[in-house]
């Protein structure tokens, strides 16, 4: 009953917090006023997180929009400046750009090339011309045209020239949006599971010449072996340096105090078009939904409203499929289907770019095409060529904007079950598991989204001798998708059509795996197989294996909700709390090093002399034997000493290898998949090598063996240099933070971004708390520029402001009435 009359109080508690019309802070409630359906609000919180409310979906959208912009209006721009195919045109073709998962995937010119091909087809236009499920819901529609609305009014209030941020400051770019806009880039965000991969290749593929025809014999099993592996490699590479995210339900059964708590811990780039921001947005009576999304798309992607909490982390299933077709020697853009030579269509694509001397050129392509999909020359760089076949792509998500409405729907879910029912009528999720709690005690997982329409049995019937190698468990390493290689010359091989499912070409929603429990479910970007190790999950190839090695930080997150649950961990009580969540997750604790510190400092004190030779240079490690020796903690706080060390030596031992490959004593064993495998020994020569090779680097590098973490591991904003703490994903922390260069400048790459813990109580609002790792704006002029991030640094968290009450309390009120 106290939360009905909670929200009973709604409307005059709105109407007093929008009658503040400057955007000066203010110290107490303010006097009433009607915002109206015209008049959307904004209410800024401390560390500048946004409280939005209107009275329709479009208000919604248009005080998305102006937030967002204000916020990072020059990488919003850039964003439509690269789905719009114009980068070289304004950047230069030599230029990096980001249209996938990872940091500088690939030149301006291929990405524009990319985009215009998309562009050119009109598969977004055609997207939007379907009615729901298939086209955006009226809903979408609205916000976004909402969205339009207010990110134009911010740019028309400031100018191009009155731009803070030094990156687009009078840039010629910078300019007002449309919906297609604003359509094109969640099209390009749903799609970039396969960008990364394929891009390149897409742009490039040419048809051979007669002298590489001539005489050309299928590859020899040798050759499909090697193609196989160098295509995993790089997969693996990629996943290793590209998103991922940790995520945990914990049920009635695994909480104190509550029903149930949610742990949101996406790993998501720091810089670029993949940044989260953070938000509220609120329709009285409609909607109330807190948390981030990707930048510009106006609705939460990971968050909570009154009765569920939901978060996202990157999935095992690879969103797009190749199809082997043998082409014709003499003509090889005739390609074989049926016993009959089909014609590849081809179509020229055209892109403005900027020349040396300022002018501007343009550079055309003629692309191929097939029934399957586009050709493409190569995967993940791994080149395949167009010989004796040629390799068509079909990708999964291509005719996909139904994800918009799945994030709609989510945003108003009542429980767990009603967040089932949205996965599976949509069927948008693109390469996302979700995980998710409710107030009633429920714990959810669900790998339930776009996947290609390969089953066991279709997969056996079509792969091809080198797609049965990729496809296979002999070559998979962990977190790796099965990308599939099929026979296209059979029509019969492509990816059938299921009555049960949403778009033709996708696998039926009831075959994929979900899970509710009481105690606890989890993912960290392994398949669904361990979801929880007390009920197993089965599901099709397609989505991932099973019965295999799980990553080390899938087994410190199994580990971590156990103990926990348990009360076995050393912290007080039993069942996770809000305190207890926040300190798991920020203990930083490597599960490598439990596994394998003292093996290694055994291996470091049994070395003759403490001398290694490797690579030609005779290293002494003798010093970092007591350096390891020394920490006890096995974490990566900021005050730790040795874990840089460990670091970089772990990384060196284990670095793109499957962890079964390392020299463990005791091997993996699918019934004990959480402890095994383990016992590193010490007298393998590999150990020791990793070993000398880290303290080759460090001293290279002028890095002190015992050198604390907050000492190497930070980013500078505006000349202040905050350290961050956490570490690789292979080193087993759940706190993962992926340094490097960023361009041209040391940076955080991909890791922790935004954090979130829910908990539901049986009645009364969620009590929630979130950090945003690298602060709500990328404008270093923004005093929202790193606040959070020195938040972030020391471990803290932001006490969520969700209620009306508890926003207009707030010491930071900031209003902002869009009239």
């Amino acid at each position: 009953m106290a939360r009905r009359s909670a929200r009973a109080r709604l409307p005059m508690v709105v109407m007093a917090a929008v009658a503040v019309m400057s955007t000066t802070a203010v110290a107490g409630p303010p006097a009433a006023a009607d915002a109206g359906p015209d008049k959307p609000t904004i209410r800024y919180t401390e560390y500048g997180i946004p409280h939005i409310i209107a009275s329709t979906w479009e208000g919604l959208g248009k005080g998305y929009g102006y937030a967002a912009a204000k916020d990072n209006i020059c990488t919003l721009a850039g964003t439509y400046l690269m789905v719009d195919a114009q980068r070289s045109r304004y950047l230069g073709p030599e230029g990096r750009a980001s249209p996938g998962q990872n940091q500088n995937g690939t030149t301006n010119l291929n990405s524009d090339l990319y985009f215009q091909r998309i562009n050119d087809d009109r598969v977004v236009e055609r997207l939007l011309d379907r009615p729901a499920p298939d086209g955006p819901e009226p809903e979408v529609k609205e916000a976004i045209r909402g969205y339009v609305q207010g990110y134009n009014r911010y740019l028309a209030e400031t100018g191009v020239d009155g731009i803070t941020d030094p990156a687009c400051k009078g840039a010629a770019w910078v300019r007002p949006i449309t919906e297609l806009d604003v359509y094109r880039h969640a099209h390009a965000e749903i799609i970039m599971g396969a960008a990364d991969p394929l891009l390149d290749g897409l742009v490039t593929a040419a048809p051979p010449g007669a002298s590489a025809t001539a005489g050309a014999k299928a590859p020899t099993a040798a050759q499909r072996a090697k193609t196989a592996r160098r295509i995993r490699d790089a997969m693996a590479a990629s996943r290793r340096d590209s998103m991922g995210s940790n995520a945990l339900a914990v049920g009635s059964q695994g909480v104190s105090g509550g029903t149930s708590m949610l742990l949101a811990n996406p790993h998501f780039p720091w810089q670029g078009k993949n940044r989260m921001w953070q938000s509220q947005l609120t329709i009285p009576g409609k909607v109330n939904v807190s948390g981030a999304s990707l930048l510009g798309l106006p609705a939460v992607n990971i968050g909570h409203n009154d009765d569920v909490a939901w978060s996202h982390t990157v999935a095992t299933v690879a969103p797009f499929g190749l199809f082997d077709v043998q082409v014709d020697p003499l003509n090889p853009t005739y390609y074989l289907v049926d016993g009959a030579w089909q014609k590849m269509t081809s179509q020229q694509v055209s892109v403005e770019v900027l020349n040396p001397d300022g002018s501007v050129g343009k550079v055309s392509r003629t692309l191929w095409s097939t029934r399957y999909g586009p050709v493409t020359a190569s995967v993940q760089g791994i080149a395949l060529p167009w010989v004796v076949s040629a390799h068509a792509v079909r990708d999964v998500n291509r005719d996909n904007l139904r994800a918009l409405n799945t994030w709609f729907h989510l945003d108003r879910a009542k429980d767990v079950h009603d967040v089932v029912n949205t996965l599976e009528t949509t069927q948008g999720v693109p390469f996302f598991n979700t995980v998710a709690s409710d107030r009633k005690g429920n714990a959810l997982y669900a790998d339930i989204q776009a996947t290609p329409n390969i089953t066991d049995e279709h997969a056996r019937s079509c792969l091809t001798e080198t797609g049965k190698l990729l496809f296979n468990q002999a070559l998979r390493l962990p977190n790796v998708p099965p990308v599939s290689i099929l026979d296209g010359k059979r029509s019969a091989c492509d990816w059938p059509d299921d009555p049960d499912a949403v778009a033709p070409g996708l696998l039926d929603p009831h075959d994929q795996p979900r899970l509710i429990r009481s105690d606890f479910v989890g993912n960290a970007n392994d398949s669904a197989w361990l979801a929880n190790p007390e009920q197993p999950l089965s599901f099709p190839r397609v989505m991932g294996d099973t019965a295999a090695p799980r990553s080390l930080r899938t087994q410190e997150l199994i580990l971590t909700a156990r103990n926990r649950i348990d009360g076995t961990d050393g912290l007080p009580g039993r069942g996770f709390t809000p305190e207890t969540m926040r300190q798991l997750l920020f203990a930083d604790n490597s599960r490598a090093a439990d596994l394998a510190l003292n093996a290694t400092v055994k291996a470091c004190q049994d070395t003759p002399f403490g001398l290694v030779l490797v690579d030609g240079n005779l290293v002494d490690i003798r010093e970092a034997c007591p350096v390891l020796a020394a920490w006890k903690s096995h974490d990566f706080t900021l005050d730790s000493r040795g874990s840089w060390l460990f670091e970089n030596y772990w990384f060196q031992l284990a670095g793109g290898k499957g962890i079964e490959s390392l020299p463990w004593k005791v091997p993996f064993d699918p019934k004990d998949p959480v402890h095994t495998p383990n016992s590193l020994d010490p007298g393998n020569n590999a150990v020791r090598d990793s070993l000398a090779r880290a303290v080759f680097a460090m001293r290279k590098a002028g890095i002190p063996l015992n050198a604390a973490l907050s000492d190497v591991q930070k980013v500078t904003r505006n000349g202040e240099q905050i350290p961050i703490h956490g570490s690789l994903h292979e080193l087993g922390v759940l706190n993962v933070v992926t340094p490097g260069l960023v361009d041209g400048k040391f940076d955080i790459a991909f890791g922790t971004s935004f954090v979130q813990q829910v908990r539901f109580t049986a009645d009364g609002p969620p009590q929630a708390s979130s950090v945003l790792a690298y602060s709500q704006s990328a404008d270093p002029t923004s005093p929202h520029h790193a606040d959070q991030t020195r938040l972030f640094s020391a471990g803290q968290w932001v006490t969520e402001r969700y209620t009306e009450e508890q926003i207009a309390a707030s010491p930071a009120l900031r209003v902002k009435v869009l009239d």
